[in-house]
């Protein structure tokens, strides 16, 4: 087959332990899913019907190893969110909760970086999210940890520090829509498909990075992430 223009290179993740890779497809991210960090963004932590956003495909960063990410272009005040990462292994639409974990074919650690001041900027003005959360290399994401190997997670701890400094730290207990229940809600209105991704929000304590900044993401048992802001 011939292309018209070049087809881009296929996204893909490290699977851990193993030497196959995870293509990414799509990246679906919930908005407000812990309490906390509701309330410090503004908002009543109410256990509404959870909201979606997206990033594209190119967003994801292979962190397995340590990696560094540009400071984005347009912004002064660049956000670090720590996040459960669900990989989707089987597709599905209208998935009920009971079968959802079904449907999951592992787990990461990973990080919403977010350009704050667009994001807020468009929020207050009644637009779209688009610039301030969807851009390029903005979700590095550590080893796809397979959940046969592992089981499903309902208890870990979530942290990350920046130049040794905490920064956020809760558990993934306090997510106000499960793993389950925002597989099952999201194949409601969107077929899911392997190779999707679903980050699952993040706890209280976001703040900015500056150039040259260093930041270790973690979620207990699927390792830690090394991501350093370019100088």
């Amino acid at each position: 087959m011939s292309y018209a223009v070049p087809a881009p290179e296929q996204v893909t993740l490290t699977v851990a332990g193993r030497d196959e890779r995870f293509p990414v497809n799509r990246i679906f991210c919930v908005g407000r899913n812990y309490a906390a960090h509701a309330r410090e963004m503004g908002k009543d932590p109410d256990r509404e019907p959870p909201f979606f956003f997206m990033k594209p495909a190119d967003a994801a960063v292979d962190a397995s190893q340590p990696v560094t990410i540009p400071y984005p272009p347009r912004t002064a005040n660049f956000h670090h969110e720590v996040e459960l990462v669900i990989a989707i292994g089987k597709g599905g639409s209208d998935i009920p909760v009971e079968q959802a974990l079904e449907h999951v074919w592992g787990y990461a650690v990973g990080l919403d970086m977010t350009r704050r001041d667009l994001q807020l900027e468009a929020r207050d003005k009644g637009r779209p999210w688009e610039f301030g959360k969807s851009f390029a290399l903005s979700a590095p994401i550590g080893a796809i940890h397979c959940a046969q190997d592992m089981g499903h997670p309902d208890k870990a701890a979530i942290a990350i520090t920046v130049n040794g400094q905490s920064r956020q730290s809760s558990d993934i207990e306090k997510l106000i829509w499960s793993v389950s229940e925002c597989v099952a809600y999201l194949s409601q209105y969107e077929s899911l498909k392997p190779g999707d991704l679903i980050m699952t929000g993040t706890p209280e304590g976001v703040g900015a990075v500056q150039r040259g900044d260093v930041m270790r993401g973690s979620v207990a048992g699927l390792g830690e992430i090394v991501v350093t802001v370019a100088a």
